[in-house]
């Protein structure tokens, strides 16, 4: 084959021009710490990427569900707790009154400060996050108590549980169902029952010590319910330390996917580097003749 001064030519503008090609993947790779800047780069880290990416941004998902999480769940372990004092002050008024020393005003002045009891327990019923009612189901828009009605509403009308998405395929109970909390296994609700109290303490009629009895269930009951809350925090706090460890590990994954070498890719840029330079020296000889280097 006859090998041309303009086959030479063409061939070393070529070979440059893949050497600056080459060049600049480097000096993008150097100066992004990436191994690809577009798709067209490497399709399979690419595609890799955005499925890697995918993963960390349901994950990122799943740990802000989780804030809603432990906000509902804080919420009404406090409230619980603040509920567990009350009830502990009704029964030692009940026991205070069950005395027979006490005289008509003391029962009043007894009487007086179970209803506000009662009235404080209702605000406790009706506690909100946001603009979220936490005991009333999913109809967390009305509030479960309202004392004032007529007639009085001393019960939840939803007990529908709140699911929240914490993981792949895995949906957590994140309420305190407001029936059981507020009814228990008792006859009457927690509200109906301090009212009948109310009533014989002004009445001074009845056997007020009969009362522990109902009181103690309905004290116990919220401390069940408040376990129940317990045990379901503390799978939450592991559903969350997983996903702090698949975070931390989908972040590793595309970094090694993703991220350039920079110790190799400096290495790369400095070899092709002076590649390009002994290219040039080279074309530069080629292309010197003219034709009269020719004629001579």
């Amino acid at each position: 084959m006859r090998v041309t001064q303009s086959m030479l030519t063409n061939n070393m503008m070529k070979n440059l021009s893949n050497s600056y090609s080459n060049m600049g993947k480097l000096q993008d790779q150097l100066a992004t710490g990436k191994k690809i800047t577009k798709p067209s780069d490497d399709p399979v880290v690419a595609i890799k990427g955005m499925r890697y990416r995918t993963d960390l941004t349901e994950i990122e998902q799943y740990q802000r569900n989780l804030s809603e999480v432990y906000s509902w769940m804080e919420s009404s372990d406090s409230a619980l707790g603040d509920m567990t004092s009350a009830l502990q002050r009704v029964r030692e008024l009940t026991v205070q009154a069950s005395n027979g020393s006490n005289n008509p005003d003391d029962l009043k002045s007894i009487s007086a400060e179970i209803g506000q009891i009662k009235d404080h327990i209702a605000n406790i019923a009706n506690t909100k996050i946001g603009n979220k009612y936490i005991f009333n189901g999913t109809n967390t828009t009305e509030a479960p108590i309202d004392l004032k009605a007529t007639p009085p509403k001393t019960l939840p009308a939803n007990s529908n549980q709140v699911l929240i998405d914490v993981s792949k395929g895995v949906k957590l109970n994140t309420n305190v169902d407001g029936v059981q909390l507020f009814q228990g296994n008792g006859e009457n609700d927690i509200f109906t029952e301090l009212d009948n109290l109310v009533s014989a303490l002004n009445d001074g009629s009845g056997d007020i010590s009969s009362f522990l009895t109902s009181l103690d269930a309905h004290a116990a009951n919220v401390t069940s319910v408040r376990a129940d809350l317990g045990a379901r925090y503390n799978r939450v706090e592991l559903i969350d330390d997983r996903l702090s460890m698949q975070s931390i590990i989908a972040t590793q994954i595309i970094s090694d996917n993703e991220d350039a070498e920079l110790e190799k890719v400096i290495i790369d840029l400095t070899t092709q580097e002076s590649v390009h330079r002994a290219a040039l020296g080279v074309g530069s000889r080629i292309i010197q003749p003219s034709l009269l280097d020719f004629l001579r």
